[in-house]
C-alpha cells in the first residue's frame, strides 16, 4: 500500500485557521450559529474548529456530535452491520445556522444521511457544510461543501486518511493512500 502526504503540520493548522476565518466572515459573532461534527471522524475537526473560533472570537460556540448510521442508504445492505456511534446534541437547532463538519467529502451520501438525522433536533434556518478534504469527481448526490480545506483529485482505488493527535497518533496528517488490488 502506497501513501503520499497531502497535508501535515503546520500546513494543516494553517488550513484550519483559514477555514475559521471564512466562517467568521459569514457568521460574525456566531449568535445564531452552532457546529455539528459528524461521527466518527468529523468530530475531531469540529472540536478543532470550535477551539480556533474561540481563540479568534472569544465566543463559546455550541458544539454537537451527530451519528447518522441508521439513516444511511446502505445500512441494511452490508454483510455486517455498521456500528453506531453516540449522538451528543444537547441543544435545539430550530432556526439556527448549522455548520455541519466532516473530515473527508467523498460521495455525499453520509452528508445526506446526516441531514435526515439532524431533523430530529429541529428545523434549522440554514445548513452549511465544512470539510477538510473534498475528493473531486466522486459525487453521487447533489450536495456540495460550502467550505473546503483542500480539493483532491482521486480515483476509486484511492483513499484519503486523516490522522489526528487526539486519536493517539504522533502528529496530524492527511494521507492519500493507493489501495492494493
Amino acid at each position: 500500500m502506497q501513501r503520499r502526504l497531502l497535508l501535515g503540520h503546520p500546513q494543516l493548522a494553517i488550513t484550519i485557521g483559514r477555514l475559521c476565518q471564512e466562517l467568521i466572515e459569514n457568521h460574525g459573532n456566531f449568535q445564531d450559529s452552532v457546529i455539528i461534527g459528524l461521527q466518527p471522524r468529523g468530530i475531531f475537526l469540529a472540536e478543532r474548529i470550535k477551539a480556533r473560533l474561540g481563540e479568534f472570537t472569544d465566543q463559546d460556540i455550541k458544539l454537537g456530535h451527530l451519528d447518522s448510521t441508521f439513516y444511511r442508504d446502505d445500512f441494511r445492505r452490508r454483510e455486517s452491520p455498521k456500528r453506531a456511534n453516540e449522538t451528543t446534541i444537547d441543544f435545539l437547532i430550530e432556526d439556527k445556522k448549522v455548520i455541519l463538519i466532516d473530515d473527508v467529502f467523498y460521495t455525499g451520501r453520509s452528508v445526506r444521511a446526516a441531514l435526515d438525522a439532524m431533523i430530529a433536533f429541529g428545523r434549522p434556518e440554514k445548513v452549511e457544510l465544512l470539510v477538510l478534504v473534498e475528493r473531486k469527481y466522486s459525487r453521487h448526490v447533489p450536495i456540495k461543501p460550502d467550505y473546503v480545506g483542500r480539493h483532491v483529485n482521486t480515483i476509486d482505488t484511492q483513499k484519503v486518511l486523516v490522522e489526528w493527535k487526539e486519536q493517539g497518533l504522533d502528529d496530524d496528517n492527511i494521507w492519500l493512500i493507493n489501495k492494493e488490488d
